[in-house]
């Protein structure tokens, strides 16, 4: 299994990775890196500070603790780097870039952001992973690009997102939806509940789920998967001491489909991860 990159964000969270977790330990990441990052960091901007053409930078620390799907499998615990840079045209963050486009402004308290992304994805496995996965193929990690477009607007924040594996491994592709609202507590705190969906096709489901004929064992049939809908819900919290000094922290949990549960690599019906982290802002 690979490892992952949590993000700091200096503009708004990516809504929409939210809900591949059941798929990529990369997504899972996301959501509660990146976004608890966007919304600590934005405490200490003024709100024309995304706009700058400066480039803005951040490093940290992060502990992320994540339960995968597959039977057998140990429970995922790792010290990640946290690292974000960012300016008017392309934000990178960990295993993702995104190359901004022109933003269309509907009102003054409502715009919709566009952007092109193209992302690393680590869900692949080797056939040492878990016992259940001996004599499987390996399942290759990849890349993968798309679009995206955010509904920035005072109640609620609206994200949906297209993407395609453009490595060749799966020749799959997933569209991402998610929502979240952000309360702030004072100057320093804040928190975010947010909710998403995460539709994959079938050839996503059969290649990380998936088992081909020639993988078959008595405890192993074979089986092909087909496109599914997993749901995902979590909170994400930030504490800013100032303007550099961050604390971080989220938690999520995905609810999987039918069709990734039905598989003979699958023993559960969710997945969940934890994260906490420090973050310095220049």
């Amino acid at each position: 299994m690979s490892v992952i990159y949590p993000l700091i964000s200096i503009s708004r969270p990516p809504l929409v990775s939210i809900s591949q977790a059941s798929v990529s330990r990369m997504a899972a990441v996301s959501v509660l890196a990146v976004g608890l990052c966007t919304s600590a960091t934005a405490l200490a901007q003024e709100p024309n500070d995304a706009e700058s053409s400066s480039t803005t930078w951040g490093l940290g620390l992060g502990a992320m603790s994540e339960q995968e799907p597959y039977t057998g499998i140990d429970r995922d615990n790792q010290l990640l780097p946290l690292l974000e840079v960012e300016n008017r045209y392309i934000h990178l963050f960990g295993p993702q870039i995104e190359f901004k486009l022109p933003s269309l402004y509907i009102s003054d308290s409502q715009a919709l952001d566009f952007g092109i992304v193209v992302q690393y994805d680590g869900s692949g496995y080797e056939e040492g992973d878990a016992d259940i996965l001996d004599g499987m193929s390996e399942r290759k990690d990849g890349f993968w690009a798309g679009g995206k477009v955010e509904w920035d607007n005072d109640f609620v924040e609206v994200g949906a997102e297209w993407l395609a594996d453009v490595s060749g491994n799966s020749k799959g592709q997933r569209i991402n939806v998610g929502l979240e609202r952000t309360w702030h507590f004072g100057d320093h705190f804040l928190l975010t509940p947010h909710v998403g969906a995460s539709w994959q096709d079938d050839k996503t489901i059969d290649y990380y789920f998936g088992v081909r004929d020639d993988e078959v064992r008595i405890d192993r049939p074979a089986y092909a998967g087909e496109s599914a809908i997993d749901v995902e819900a979590g909170v994400r919290g930030a504490y800013m001491f100032d303007k550099h000094h961050s604390v971080l922290m989220g938690v999520e949990v995905t609810r999987l489909a039918d069709e990734i549960k039905d598989s003979p690599l699958v023993d559960r019906s969710t997945t969940n991860s934890v994260f906490l982290g420090y973050v310095y802002r220049f």
